[in-house]
């Protein structure tokens, strides 16, 4: 029997009939790549229970620049060389950096830039406003109903000609520098002295008058008692 099976294949190829085609054995599968679990980030990384494992913190560089900080609590300015800090502007300024995060540093940053045309601008203010002042005064006296008018420097030149005789220049550098030289009330009062007191009779300032002269304090002040 054995002999028929083995003689089957050429007896049928004599018989023109037609040969199935030769299986070909299956490939085996190409075995998975292992996978090099030690360089897997930490952050795909599972703990045993299952929970993954979060990332270790980077180092810190020790060259970076120290990140910026925020508005502190309270901000301490310090007012460059020769200036002075407004109360109530700080105050504002410091509602207004806080609002916009500004830490300490940056926030003096903006005050050393700013307070030098701050200080600039509020010395020409100054300066202006005293200007105004002193016409001011000068405006008043010009029109004043006693002394003013079209005898007004006549009367004037009496008034210095008493502040030259009595006066010290402390007193008048204080006069110049207050503005208080053009005020009508100092003006009215050096005019009475300089009435009260003939032309030639004008005593200079720490001398004592002879009888009959009468002194800057007496002209002033009639009513009071000199010793």
């Amino acid at each position: 029997m054995s002999e028929a099976i083995a003689a089957a294949p050429a007896n049928t190829q004599a018989s023109g009939e037609a040969q199935p085609a030769a299986v070909a054995a299956p490939v085996a599968a190409p075995a998975p790549a292992a996978v090099d679990t030690s360089a897997a980030p930490a952050a795909a990384k599972q703990s045993t229970d299952g929970q993954p494992v979060a990332a270790p913190a980077a180092a810190a560089d020790p060259n970076s620049a120290p990140a910026p900080q925020g508005a502190p609590e309270k901000y301490e300015f310090k007012a460059p060389e020769g200036n002075v800090f407004d109360d109530a502007i700080i105050a504002e300024y410091s509602t207004v950096a806080k609002e916009l995060g500004l830490s300490q540093v940056d926030a003096q940053k903006v005050i050393d830039k700013l307070a030098p045309k701050i200080a600039e601008r509020t010395t020409a203010a100054n300066t202006e406003a005293f200007n105004a002042f002193k016409d001011g005064l000068a405006t008043q006296a010009k029109v004043d109903k006693e002394f003013g008018g079209e005898k007004f420097n006549e009367n004037l030149a009496v008034a210095n000609k008493a502040l030259e005789a009595y006066g010290t220049p402390e007193l008048r550098k204080l006069l110049d520098a207050s503005g208080l030289g053009n005020h009508p009330e100092i003006i009215r009062a050096f005019l009475k002295v300089g009435k009260t007191i003939s032309e030639d009779k004008f005593v200079p300032g720490g001398l004592q008058p002879t009888k009959g002269e009468k002194s800057a304090a007496n002209a002033l002040y009639p009513n009071q008692k000199t010793a």
